[in-house]
């Protein structure tokens, strides 16, 4: 029994060690951007579509693999993913064209479409309730420290190997995860009688890439953008077709009666609020340390350890606060810690030194890791064993959403904040134009220029932009805290006396 209990974390580590390489697939090509565009002669359009490649296969493929893992076998569908990762790793690596680059970083969000819902999907399967809390702490902090950790790794590649590097990186992840997985994991199945929901999976893929690339493009290129505009329409009129489709299919896709479950929709909601926070601070926080505090893109990745440190430390807190009195009181206290630190960081001035930013980044990543992983344990109780393939999927194709929604909302909070409050009188047209497009290449432009109070003064519209930003993620989590007083403990009383439909 106990060779048994052993057995089921060593099979969690391998998938944590394959999720690693995951989280810092997101961010560790952001530092190579400028190399990318001189080594493969890329055009501002490929190197948009480095990034987005990946994001929108990611998100087209998340509830397809979900069913394909209940079908077919999650141990069989982890293993192809974990080779699709390594092979498409490989791809990006020998790429000599931004064609062949952009088709690796499809390949990768295949592959990584495979590998995060169907882990996930393995904690019902494999661990008890009163285990499971633990082991979606371990899953959390897999998943989320190789986002922070991505331009660290990136940075130090970097200055000791050319560009290559940062995709040879997952491959010694993919072979520790696969060999784990192969020898410790046995195969699980859910329900595989019924017929596939082909039309279901294509307006849900099609639905996903409609938000997801006009999100993107609308935080490219405005709000205001006609072709973000009708992309985000024709895929929620997709999505509602996809709705609509669900409720009268007789094998649908997703099984709607999930949404009957008040523990699976708040925990889902409560994941996607937290995601659009994390993936705000993400985008932000490396923008302001190189920006204005002037470091380099690794001292950027090296401050943002504290959020790590937070995150760890708060995921085993959250932990033990559930144990004794329920996921609700993590998440309660996460989102009041949030709050606290957003409101303090939103009150960052120039002259701050980094000690303040290190305080206020570190009590975030205590609130992030309180939340994130009570919230999907919560969601995750309202799934069977059977279903834990699409139902994991869905989960994540929410969080998805919302951290894609956050970077562009926020970014163009940022961006507008940023450029509104500059004045640029005196400049020439080109310099102009380079201080208005971020607070980066405003700050070369006044070293170059030799101009401390221009340097002063994108500085401090780029810290009046991101004082915008955290005031209205710290807004999200005082919407987050509310939802949990008001709702969510209510919620899962009724689900422990056995009110909430089970799936």
């Amino acid at each position: 029994m106990e060779k048994q209990n052993n057995r089921r974390w060593w099979v969690l580590i391998g998938l944590a060690i394959g999720l690693l390489a995951v989280g810092l697939d997101m961010t560790i090509l952001n530092l190579a951007l400028p190399t990318l565009a001189t080594e493969l002669q890329a055009s501002s359009s490929d190197l948009q579509w480095f990034a987005d490649a990946y994001t929108l296969v990611f998100a087209a493929a998340l509830l397809p693999a979900g069913l394909l893992g209940d079908r077919l076998g999650r141990k069989k569908m982890l293993i192809i993913g974990l080779l699709m990762f390594g092979a498409a790793s490989v791809v990006c690596a020998y790429a000599e064209t931004s064609a062949a680059l952009i088709i690796g970083r499809a390949m990768l969000g295949l592959g990584a479409a495979l590998l995060v819902p169907l882990s996930m999907s393995l904690i019902p399967v494999l661990f008890a309730e009163e285990e499971r809390s633990k082991a979606i702490g371990v899953w959390v902090m897999a998943n989320a420290v190789g986002i922070p950790l991505g331009p660290i790794a990136g940075g130090w590649l970097l200055n000791h190997y050319n560009w290559s590097s940062v995709f040879w990186i997952n491959i010694p992840f993919v072979v520790v995860s696969m060999v784990a997985i192969a020898l410790l994991l046995k195969e699980s199945h859910g329900e595989n009688s019924a017929r596939a929901d082909y039309v279901g999976m294509l307006l849900s893929s099609l639905g996903l890439i409609g938000i997801t690339y006009g999100v993107i493009e609308a935080g490219e290129s405005g709000w205001d953008n006609a072709e973000a505009l009708l992309t985000l329409g024709a895929g929620a009129a997709l999505l509602a077709g996809f709705v609509w489709w669900i409720r009268r299919s007789q094998t649908p896709l997703v099984d709607p009666q999930l949404f009957r479950s008040a523990v699976f929709t708040w925990g889902s909601v409560m994941a996607t609020l937290i995601s659009f926070i994390m993936f705000g601070l993400l985008f932000v926080l490396p923008q302001f340390f190189q920006g204005v505090q002037g470091t380099d893109a690794l001292g950027a990745g090296l401050r943002l350890l504290p959020l790590v440190g937070g995150l760890v430390i708060g995921s085993k807190a959250a932990d033990a606060i559930q144990q004794k009195m329920g996921a609700w009181a993590a998440m309660a206290g996460g989102f009041v810690l949030l709050a606290a630190a957003l409101t303090l960081g939103a009150n960052t001035s120039i002259t701050d030194g980094y000690g303040l930013s290190a305080v206020w980044i570190t009590i975030s990543g205590l609130g992030i890791g309180l939340v994130l992983p009570a919230a999907m344990d919560m969601a995750l109780s309202a799934l069977t064993a059977e279903r834990s393939g699409v139902g994991s999927a869905l989960i994540m194709a929410l969080r998805n959403v919302g951290g894609t929604i956050g970077v562009a909302v926020l970014g163009t909070v940022l961006s507008r904040s940023y450029r509104g409050t500059l004045d640029v009188t005196g400049l020439s047209e080109q310099a102009a134009e380079a201080v208005q497009r971020n607070v980066a290449a405003g700050a070369a432009i006044a070293r170059q220029l030799n101009s401390l109070p221009l340097l002063t003064q994108v500085q401090n519209a780029f810290v009046f932009g991101m004082g915008r930003l955290l005031w209205i993620c710290g807004g999200i989590a005082a919407v987050g805290l509310l939802l949990v007083v008001l709702y969510l403990r209510k919620a899962k009383e009724r689900a422990s006396a056995g009110q909430h439909m089970d799936i």
